[in-house]
Protein backbone atom coordinates (compact mmCIF):
# COMPACT_ATOMS: atom_id res chain seq x y z
CA UNK A 1 0.00 0.00 0.00
CA UNK A 2 1.03 3.64 -0.41
CA UNK A 3 2.12 5.46 2.72
CA UNK A 4 4.16 8.48 3.76
CA UNK A 5 7.46 7.44 5.34
CA UNK A 6 10.31 9.12 7.17
CA UNK A 7 13.58 7.64 8.42
CA UNK A 8 14.90 10.67 10.29
CA UNK A 9 13.67 13.73 12.13
CA UNK A 10 13.24 16.94 10.19
CA UNK A 11 10.76 19.11 8.35
CA UNK A 12 8.18 18.06 5.76
CA UNK A 13 11.00 17.54 3.28
CA UNK A 14 11.99 14.28 5.02
CA UNK A 15 8.62 12.71 4.15
CA UNK A 16 8.37 10.63 1.00
CA UNK A 17 5.57 8.61 -0.55
CA UNK A 18 6.55 4.94 -0.62
CA UNK A 19 5.10 1.46 -0.37
CA UNK A 20 4.81 -0.77 2.67
CA UNK A 21 2.95 -3.95 3.48
CA UNK A 22 -0.74 -3.58 4.23
CA UNK A 23 -1.15 -3.85 8.03
CA UNK A 24 -2.90 -6.81 9.66
CA UNK A 25 -5.82 -6.23 11.99
CA UNK A 26 -5.36 -7.25 15.63
CA UNK A 27 -7.46 -7.69 18.74
CA UNK A 28 -9.34 -4.57 19.79
CA UNK A 29 -8.48 -2.80 16.52
CA UNK A 30 -10.02 -1.93 13.16
CA UNK A 31 -8.43 -2.05 9.74
CA UNK A 32 -9.58 1.17 8.07
CA UNK A 33 -9.29 2.19 4.43
CA UNK A 34 -8.26 5.82 4.84
CA UNK A 35 -10.33 8.34 2.91
CA UNK A 36 -9.03 11.56 4.46
CA UNK A 37 -6.63 12.96 7.04
CA UNK A 38 -6.12 16.36 8.58
CA UNK A 39 -2.90 18.04 9.64
CA UNK A 40 -2.23 19.09 13.23
CA UNK A 41 0.60 20.81 15.11
CA UNK A 42 1.23 17.42 16.73
CA UNK A 43 2.20 16.07 13.29
CA UNK A 44 4.98 18.55 12.73
CA UNK A 45 6.20 18.31 16.34
CA UNK A 46 6.44 14.51 15.97
CA UNK A 47 7.97 14.90 12.50
CA UNK A 48 10.67 17.23 13.78
CA UNK A 49 11.11 15.44 17.10
CA UNK A 50 10.35 18.55 19.15
CA UNK A 51 10.41 19.19 22.00
CA UNK A 52 13.47 16.96 22.32
CA UNK A 53 12.10 15.30 25.48
CA UNK A 54 9.30 13.85 23.35
CA UNK A 55 11.91 11.67 21.62
CA UNK A 56 11.98 9.48 24.71
CA UNK A 57 8.59 8.22 23.51
CA UNK A 58 9.05 8.47 19.74
CA UNK A 59 12.74 7.47 19.36
CA UNK A 60 15.83 9.24 20.68
CA UNK A 61 18.04 9.28 17.57
CA UNK A 62 15.69 8.14 14.82
CA UNK A 63 11.89 7.73 14.80
CA UNK A 64 10.58 4.38 16.03
CA UNK A 65 7.61 4.64 13.68
CA UNK A 66 8.37 5.49 10.06
CA UNK A 67 4.70 6.31 9.39
CA UNK A 68 3.22 9.62 10.46
CA UNK A 69 -0.39 10.74 10.88
CA UNK A 70 -3.03 10.91 13.62
CA UNK A 71 -6.41 12.19 12.36
CA UNK A 72 -8.37 10.08 9.88
CA UNK A 73 -11.76 9.22 8.45
CA UNK A 74 -12.50 6.18 6.32
CA UNK A 75 -14.27 2.87 5.90
CA UNK A 76 -13.84 -0.23 8.03
CA UNK A 77 -12.23 -3.04 6.00
CA UNK A 78 -11.84 -5.59 8.78
CA UNK A 79 -12.87 -5.84 12.43
CA UNK A 80 -10.57 -7.38 15.01
CA UNK A 81 -11.69 -9.53 17.91
CA UNK A 82 -13.30 -7.56 20.76
CA UNK A 83 -13.36 -4.37 18.69
CA UNK A 84 -16.76 -3.12 19.80
CA UNK A 85 -19.85 -2.14 17.80
CA UNK A 86 -18.22 -1.82 14.40
CA UNK A 87 -18.87 -3.70 11.18
CA UNK A 88 -17.18 -3.96 7.81
CA UNK A 89 -18.31 -1.03 5.67
CA UNK A 90 -18.92 1.37 8.56
CA UNK A 91 -17.79 4.95 7.98
CA UNK A 92 -15.64 5.91 10.95
CA UNK A 93 -13.39 8.71 12.19
CA UNK A 94 -10.82 8.94 14.94
CA UNK A 95 -7.18 9.48 15.73
CA UNK A 96 -4.04 7.65 16.76
CA UNK A 97 -1.18 9.82 18.03
CA UNK A 98 1.17 6.83 17.69
CA UNK A 99 1.03 7.51 13.95
CA UNK A 100 0.43 5.50 10.82
CA UNK A 101 -2.70 7.09 9.34
CA UNK A 102 -1.01 8.95 6.46
CA UNK A 103 -1.49 5.79 4.39
CA UNK A 104 -4.04 3.93 2.29
CA UNK A 105 -4.84 1.63 5.23
CA UNK A 106 -4.28 1.86 8.97
CA UNK A 107 -4.88 -0.40 11.96
CA UNK A 108 -6.32 1.78 14.72
CA UNK A 109 -7.67 1.10 18.22
CA UNK A 110 -11.45 0.70 18.18
CA UNK A 111 -11.56 2.73 21.40
CA UNK A 112 -10.22 5.73 19.44
CA UNK A 113 -12.91 5.55 16.74
CA UNK A 114 -16.56 6.46 16.33
CA UNK A 115 -19.18 6.28 13.60
CA UNK A 116 -19.49 9.25 11.27
CA UNK A 117 -22.84 11.09 11.27
CA UNK A 118 -25.02 10.38 8.26
CA UNK A 119 -24.38 12.86 5.46
CA UNK A 120 -21.03 14.06 6.80
CA UNK A 121 -17.95 14.15 4.58
CA UNK A 122 -14.69 12.29 5.10
CA UNK A 123 -12.71 15.55 4.88
CA UNK A 124 -14.77 17.28 7.57
CA UNK A 125 -14.81 14.34 9.98
CA UNK A 126 -11.09 13.67 9.54
CA UNK A 127 -10.55 17.25 10.70
CA UNK A 128 -12.37 16.84 14.00
CA UNK A 129 -10.63 14.24 16.22
CA UNK A 130 -7.45 15.89 17.57
CA UNK A 131 -8.77 19.46 17.47
CA UNK A 132 -12.30 18.57 18.57
CA UNK A 133 -11.22 16.32 21.43
CA UNK A 134 -8.77 18.97 22.62
CA UNK A 135 -11.48 21.62 22.57
CA UNK A 136 -14.13 19.41 24.20
CA UNK A 137 -11.89 18.01 26.93
CA UNK A 138 -10.19 21.34 27.53
CA UNK A 139 -13.47 23.14 28.05
CA UNK A 140 -15.53 20.50 29.85
CA UNK A 141 -13.22 17.89 31.41
CA UNK A 142 -10.37 20.17 32.49
CA UNK A 143 -11.98 23.61 32.36
CA UNK A 144 -15.23 22.53 34.08
CA UNK A 145 -17.17 24.97 31.90
CA UNK A 146 -20.79 25.40 33.00
CA UNK A 147 -23.89 26.77 31.31
CA UNK A 148 -24.00 30.56 31.61
CA UNK A 149 -20.30 31.02 32.40
CA UNK A 150 -18.02 33.47 30.61
CA UNK A 151 -15.08 32.20 28.57
CA UNK A 152 -12.05 33.77 26.88
CA UNK A 153 -10.54 31.71 24.03
CA UNK A 154 -7.06 32.81 22.98
CA UNK A 155 -6.56 31.63 19.39
CA UNK A 156 -10.24 31.44 18.49
CA UNK A 157 -9.74 31.16 14.71
CA UNK A 158 -7.42 28.15 14.64
CA UNK A 159 -8.13 24.43 14.44
CA UNK A 160 -8.86 23.94 18.14
CA UNK A 161 -10.10 27.46 18.71
CA UNK A 162 -12.78 27.59 16.04
CA UNK A 163 -14.28 24.32 17.34
CA UNK A 164 -13.96 25.52 20.94
CA UNK A 165 -16.05 28.60 20.18
CA UNK A 166 -18.84 26.45 18.76
CA UNK A 167 -18.67 23.80 21.50
CA UNK A 168 -18.74 26.44 24.23
CA UNK A 169 -21.81 28.08 22.68
CA UNK A 170 -23.50 24.68 22.36
CA UNK A 171 -23.04 24.23 26.12
CA UNK A 172 -24.40 27.67 26.96
CA UNK A 173 -21.27 29.75 27.60
CA UNK A 174 -20.74 33.42 26.79
CA UNK A 175 -17.68 33.48 24.55
CA UNK A 176 -15.03 36.13 23.91
CA UNK A 177 -12.63 35.13 21.14
CA UNK A 178 -9.10 36.41 20.63
CA UNK A 179 -7.76 36.43 17.07
CA UNK A 180 -6.15 38.73 14.51
CA UNK A 181 -8.15 41.59 13.06
CA UNK A 182 -8.38 39.80 9.70
CA UNK A 183 -10.20 36.89 11.42
CA UNK A 184 -12.63 39.00 13.46
CA UNK A 185 -15.61 38.42 11.15
CA UNK A 186 -14.83 34.70 10.94
CA UNK A 187 -14.82 34.26 14.73
CA UNK A 188 -18.03 36.27 15.04
CA UNK A 189 -19.64 34.01 12.43
CA UNK A 190 -18.82 31.02 14.65
CA UNK A 191 -21.01 32.49 17.39
CA UNK A 192 -18.56 34.44 19.56
CA UNK A 193 -20.33 37.11 21.60
CA UNK A 194 -17.30 39.38 21.57
CA UNK A 195 -13.99 39.43 19.69
CA UNK A 196 -10.65 40.94 20.70
CA UNK A 197 -8.15 41.57 17.91
CA UNK A 198 -4.73 40.98 19.47
CA UNK A 199 -3.00 43.08 16.78
CA UNK A 200 -5.23 46.03 17.65
CA UNK A 201 -5.64 45.63 21.41
CA UNK A 202 -2.88 44.47 23.77
CA UNK A 203 -4.20 41.32 25.46
CA UNK A 204 -1.60 41.67 28.23
CA UNK A 205 -3.42 44.85 29.28
CA UNK A 206 -6.94 43.54 28.85
CA UNK A 207 -8.98 43.97 32.02
CA UNK A 208 -11.91 41.69 31.20
CA UNK A 209 -12.91 39.06 33.78
CA UNK A 210 -13.89 35.51 32.82
CA UNK A 211 -14.83 32.29 34.58
CA UNK A 212 -12.44 30.37 32.30
CA UNK A 213 -9.46 31.39 30.17
CA UNK A 214 -8.69 28.82 27.46
CA UNK A 215 -5.32 29.38 25.76
CA UNK A 216 -4.92 27.40 22.53
CA UNK A 217 -1.68 29.16 21.56
CA UNK A 218 0.20 28.64 24.82
CA UNK A 219 1.57 32.20 24.78
CA UNK A 220 -0.25 33.70 27.77
CA UNK A 221 1.70 34.34 30.95
CA UNK A 222 0.68 33.23 34.44
CA UNK A 223 -0.16 36.83 35.32
CA UNK A 224 -2.55 36.94 32.34
CA UNK A 225 -4.50 33.95 33.63
CA UNK A 226 -4.72 35.29 37.17
CA UNK A 227 -5.64 38.79 35.99
CA UNK A 228 -8.43 37.71 33.64
CA UNK A 229 -9.72 34.37 34.88
CA UNK A 230 -11.03 32.37 37.82
CA UNK A 231 -9.39 29.28 36.34
CA UNK A 232 -7.41 28.45 33.20
CA UNK A 233 -6.52 25.76 30.67
CA UNK A 234 -3.52 25.88 28.37
CA UNK A 235 -2.70 23.69 25.38
CA UNK A 236 0.27 23.93 23.08
CA UNK A 237 3.31 26.08 23.77
CA UNK A 238 5.45 28.75 22.16
CA UNK A 239 8.60 27.22 23.66
CA UNK A 240 9.43 24.77 26.43
CA UNK A 241 10.91 27.44 28.68
CA UNK A 242 7.66 29.41 28.62
CA UNK A 243 5.55 26.29 29.27
CA UNK A 244 7.84 25.04 32.06
CA UNK A 245 7.74 28.42 33.83
CA UNK A 246 3.95 28.59 33.45
CA UNK A 247 3.47 25.11 34.90
CA UNK A 248 5.92 25.80 37.75
CA UNK A 249 4.07 28.98 38.67
CA UNK A 250 0.80 27.09 38.45
CA UNK A 251 2.08 24.34 40.73
CA UNK A 252 3.37 26.81 43.32
CA UNK A 253 0.38 29.16 43.14
CA UNK A 254 -3.25 28.76 44.12
CA UNK A 255 -4.73 29.58 40.72
CA UNK A 256 -6.34 26.48 39.11
CA UNK A 257 -4.42 26.06 35.84
CA UNK A 258 -4.57 22.84 33.79
CA UNK A 259 -2.35 21.66 30.94
CA UNK A 260 -3.11 18.42 29.11
CA UNK A 261 -2.93 16.34 25.95
CA UNK A 262 -6.30 15.12 24.69
CA UNK A 263 -7.00 11.41 25.07
CA UNK A 264 -8.99 9.74 22.30
CA UNK A 265 -12.04 7.78 23.37
CA UNK A 266 -15.21 6.68 21.62
CA UNK A 267 -17.55 8.46 24.03
CA UNK A 268 -16.09 11.92 23.41
CA UNK A 269 -15.86 11.26 19.67
CA UNK A 270 -19.55 10.30 19.71
CA UNK A 271 -20.33 13.57 21.51
CA UNK A 272 -18.56 15.47 18.75
CA UNK A 273 -20.39 13.44 16.10
CA UNK A 274 -23.73 14.29 17.77
CA UNK A 275 -22.86 18.00 17.78
CA UNK A 276 -22.07 17.76 14.07
CA UNK A 277 -25.31 15.90 13.36
CA UNK A 278 -27.33 18.49 15.29
CA UNK A 279 -25.68 21.33 13.37
CA UNK A 280 -24.12 22.79 16.51
CA UNK A 281 -20.54 22.54 15.26
CA UNK A 282 -19.03 22.44 11.79
CA UNK A 283 -15.48 22.33 10.53
CA UNK A 284 -14.16 25.23 8.50
CA UNK A 285 -11.84 23.75 5.89
CA UNK A 286 -9.46 26.47 4.77
CA UNK A 287 -7.59 24.21 2.36
CA UNK A 288 -7.96 20.69 1.02
CA UNK A 289 -4.97 18.86 -0.44
CA UNK A 290 -4.50 15.58 -2.29
CA UNK A 291 -2.68 12.91 -0.28
CA UNK A 292 0.20 13.46 -2.72
CA UNK A 293 0.68 16.89 -1.13
CA UNK A 294 0.67 15.90 2.54
CA UNK A 295 4.13 17.50 3.05
CA UNK A 296 2.73 20.77 1.64
CA UNK A 297 -0.23 20.57 4.03
CA UNK A 298 2.10 20.21 7.02
CA UNK A 299 4.23 23.11 5.77
CA UNK A 300 1.11 25.24 5.52
CA UNK A 301 -0.13 24.63 9.06
CA UNK A 302 3.36 25.00 10.54
CA UNK A 303 3.14 28.70 9.74
CA UNK A 304 0.37 28.81 12.40
CA UNK A 305 -1.87 31.13 10.43
CA UNK A 306 -4.53 28.58 9.51
CA UNK A 307 -8.16 29.63 9.77
CA UNK A 308 -9.91 26.44 10.85
CA UNK A 309 -8.50 23.20 9.49
CA UNK A 310 -6.58 21.67 6.57
CA UNK A 311 -7.61 18.27 5.16
CA UNK A 312 -5.86 15.78 2.86
CA UNK A 313 -7.91 13.49 0.64
CA UNK A 314 -7.20 9.86 -0.30
CA UNK A 315 -10.73 9.07 -1.46
CA UNK A 316 -13.67 11.34 -2.26
CA UNK A 317 -16.90 10.90 -0.32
Amino acid sequence: MKAYLRTRYGGPEVLHLGRVAKPTVKKGHLLVRIAANSANPADWHILRGTPVLARLAFGVITPKNKLLGADFAGTVEEVGEDAGPFQVGDRVFGEDLKGGTFAEFAVVPATACAHMPEGSSFAAMASIPVAGLTALQGLLTHGKLQNGESLLINGASGGVGHLAVQIAKAFGARVTGVCSARNRDFVQSLGADEVIAYDKDNLQRHQGKYDLVFDTHGNLFYRDFTRMGKRGVVIGFTNMKHLALLMLQGALGKFPLAQFTAAANTQDLETLASLVKEGKISVHLEKTYSYRDIPKAITYIEAMRTRGKVAMIWEEG
